[in-house]
């Protein structure tokens, strides 16, 4: 069984890379070469396409893709091996490698657990209050934790699913009980809470990047958090409720629950000494970040002096540092795919299509052009199962296209940041958490997707409505 095993993982790695293969060469040798691109740029355009197919079929490990990736780039796609290294070095990386080694803190000490417990034990006293608890622990996490994995794995979702089965409520005949409500409604807060912060999970700082190639436009922890605290907040409270009438669970009221969270916070007892320091390190943290404008500190340098501060005062260890294991795995391939993102930038490819695009549709005003092109954005994500990937394919050339027809820029840079988190939410592989929620086998294939669908119609009516009428008040747009 395991050799059979291992030959249909071989055959399955062997076909993803030969589709890699053909992606490249059909893009260098049968799509004509647009003037304005030198070889070696549409060279990379095709290696650039291939990593981002990848990213969608994965054959293989998203870091050893991305080295691949940037291996190649060297041999064929003009870069220096200076150049395409450089990623590496960008204070983006390790802004989010520094806020991993805090939230690992956050996870080892129980502060998280103990911050779910307590929303649990304040507001857990009815189903839909218990789906708020959730959903604010996710919200006040993404303001440190920038991965939305971690957050779920390590925090919210085994709370749900200790809730659930406290009222006996299990995968099967008695999910409608409590659980199945739970997990819909808890996955989508995630994704909501995933798109109010620059941390709120691994790329969005990658979208600021890019952000910054048009005009200049700088996105800053404070300015992302403003901009989506109203339209973010009404999703937090309307999307649950949404979910509650469409999966109403036959258990309403959950007085054990905030007993339960009650119980567990008596036996964690007071907090410790480490959780006592992590919540100053934590407020310190945020606090540079919010004013980053008055003291000048890059958010990356605040972020390592808050890592830093704790191996000082021994609440997180070198060997703690040392086996974040997704840290350093998104260190490699968010190094890489940041680099090649600028690369290709360099190169025209992204201006090319833009003027291509904003051709084909031309006679439109920038308002239709931005309604439009934001729709096909935001429900592309059904072919995407990373928020990475799919803000890597097309953020930058529907930016180009945008820009190039006079919309704001702030509107489309947030826009289209915001709305990729908020479409992972279409399905069960939208986004990490997706299959974490979905195998928990409470919520079926075809209900999960309605789900998906009529809350991505009601995220898309509060944004569009309260949050751009909010960012044209802020002067965003």
């Amino acid at each position: 069984m395991t050799c059979c095993y291992d030959d249909q993982s071989r055959m399955k790695r062997t076909r993803g890379l030969l589709i890699l293969l053909a992606v490249y060469l059909v893009i260098v040798y049968l799509i004509p070469r647009p003037e304005a691109v030198k070889p070696e740029g549409w060279r990379l355009t095709g290696i650039f396409a291939a990593m981002v197919a990848g990213l969608m079929l994965q054959p293989m490990a998203v870091g050893a893709l991305v080295l691949t990736a940037i291996t190649c780039a060297t041999l064929f796609g003009g870069l220096t091996p200076q150049q395409a290294l450089a990623g590496f070095g960008d204070p983006t990386v390790w802004l989010v490698q520094a806020a991993f080694f805090i939230s690992r803190s956050l996870i080892n000490t129980g502060l998280a657990r103990r911050i779910a417990l307590f929303f649990v034990r304040s507001f857990g006293t009815n189903s839909l209050g218990v789906s708020y608890a959730l959903g604010a622990t996710d919200m006040v996490l993404a303001m440190v934790i920038p991965s939305n994995g971690a957050r779920s794995g390590g925090v919210t979702l085994p709370v749900v699913r200790s809730i659930a089965e406290l009222y006996g409520s299990k995968p099967g005949a008695t999910a409608g009980l409590l659980g199945a409500f739970l997990m819909a409604s808890v996955y989508q807060a995630v994704c909501i809470s995933s798109a109010m912060f620059y941390t709120g999970q691994a790329s969005n700082p990658l979208a600021a990047q890019m952000a910054g190639q048009f005009g200049g436009y700088q996105v800053t922890w404070v300015s992302w958090a403003w901009t989506a605290l109203l339209p973010g907040l009404t999703s937090m409270l309307v999307v649950p409720w949404v979910v509650m009438r469409m999966m109403k669970p036959e258990i309403t009221r959950t007085p054990e629950a905030a007993a339960f969270a009650r119980q567990q916070l008596v036996e964690m007892g007071s907090m410790t000494k480490p959780e006592k320091i992590l919540v100053g390190v934590f407020i310190g943290v945020c606090g540079l970040w919010a004013s980053s404008s008055w003291h000048g500190l890059d958010v990356a340098v605040v972020a390592l002096m808050g890592a830093i501060a704790l191996l000082v005062m021994d609440v997180l260890s070198w060997e703690d540092v040392v086996k974040e294991r997704t840290a350093w795995d998104i260190f490699i391939w968010y190094g890489g795919l940041l680099q090649l993102g600028k690369s290709l930038n360099a190169t025209g490819v992204t201006n090319v299509f833009a003027n291509w695009f904003g051709g084909m549709l031309g006679g439109f005003t920038w308002p239709v052009l931005f309604v439009v092109t934001l729709l096909v954005y935001f429900y592309a994500h059904y072919a995407f199962a990373s928020i990475t990937a799919h803000m890597l394919a097309m953020y930058p050339a529907f930016l180009a296209v945008l820009s190039g027809a006079g919309a704001p820029l702030g509107l489309i840079v947030y826009g289209f940041a915001c709305f990729t988190n908020l479409s992972a939410g279409l399905t069960n592989f939208g986004t990490t958490p997706a299959p974490m929620f979905f195998a928990q086998d409470y919520v079926d294939f075809k209900t999960w997707w309605r789900v998906g669908f009529v809350v991505s119609l009601v995220n898309l009516t509060i944004w569009s409505t309260v949050g751009f009428g909010w960012w044209k008040v802020i002067g965003v747009w």
